[in-house]
């Protein structure tokens, strides 16, 4: 529980930190997209506003999840940091939507861009973005904060975008450089908002987690741990993606040490599947649920 702890007090010192970057230069990116009239810096800025909103979620979700379980959430509060990374995919999305409505509207009439102060901006914006993409890379990993890692990573390919854009104004007079690199951005982060949004509704619907084969739990339970006679009623689900959970029934012949078989049982979820919480209803007969 000590580690579990540790990781959470370092996840929320790193979003905390990051949400605080993020935020201070989403205002410098706004005034210096509407003043160089830059799609991609005004779209940057925005998705920085958003950002900064997902990550204040995700620092909000990563410390209540420290929190210990009570009598009104027995498990604790670790499903707000899915509930948190659900939002952030939504959010994403929207963005997404709003950019290609925009580029679109560009591409059918190019308007001039300031090319070097926009190119400043976004050189620096590129800079802040990796300072914090890699402080969230060295969390720890979970849902949470890899949707908050996302948003950065689309900031960062932002800004990316807006340095071209910039450059291929500033050299060429192209002005498509600006709708058509927006574009770009659209097809990438739509990828990335739908595999947040994927994994998170899996778990907010108590979808089996991921690399949990309930035939294969059910085979190695009954084939390895002696005096088990079947399993069934298997049901796996999800905290989050990190913390599996799974109960079952398990059939055992009359002569059976019940505690024995429960322990072997909880020690091969824990050390074949990585099940570290599950629930063991132990049956010398038929089962009662089937009536």
């Amino acid at each position: 529980m000590a580690h579990n702890h540790s990781h959470a007090e370092q996840d929320s010192k790193l979003l905390g930190r990051a949400f605080l970057l993020i935020s201070s230069f989403m205002v410098v990116e706004l005034v210096a997209g509407l003043l160089t009239n830059a799609l991609v810096l005004i779209a940057d800025a925005g998705h920085m506003f958003l950002d900064a909103a997902a990550l204040g979620l995700a620092w909000w979700a990563a410390r209540m999840s420290a929190r210990d379980a009570d009598h009104k959430l027995s498990y604790g509060y670790h499903r707000l940091q899915v509930l948190a990374a659900f939002v952030n995919g939504i959010t994403l999305l929207a963005l997404v939507v709003w950019i290609a409505i925009e580029a679109v509207s560009r591409v059918a009439n190019p308007e001039p861009i300031l090319p070097l102060p926009a190119l400043a901006v976004a050189a620096a914006g590129f800079v802040i973005n990796i300072v914090a993409f890699r402080w969230l890379h060295g969390a720890s990993g979970n849902t949470n904060v890899r949707s908050a890692a996302l948003h950065v990573l689309g900031d960062l390919l932002g800004s990316a975008a807006a340095i071209a854009a910039a450059l291929a104004v500033y050299f060429f007079n192209w002005l498509y450089a600006d709708p058509v690199l927006a574009l770009l951005i659209v097809a990438i982060l739509s990828r990335g908002a739908y595999r947040v949004i994927k994994e998170s509704t899996h778990i907010l619907l108590e979808g089996v987690p991921q690399g949990v084969d309930l035939t294969e739990i059910k085979h190695v339970l009954c084939t390895q741990i002696p005096h088990v006679v079947e399993v069934h009623h298997v049901h796996a689900w999800a905290l989050t993606a990190e913390k599996p959970l799974l109960t079952l029934h398990a059939q055992v012949h009359q002569a059976a040490q019940v505690n024995t078989v429960v322990a072997d049982i909880k020690t091969v979820l824990n050390t074949t599947f990585g099940i570290n919480h599950s629930t063991i209803q132990v049956e010398l007969g038929e089962c009662p649920d089937d009536h």
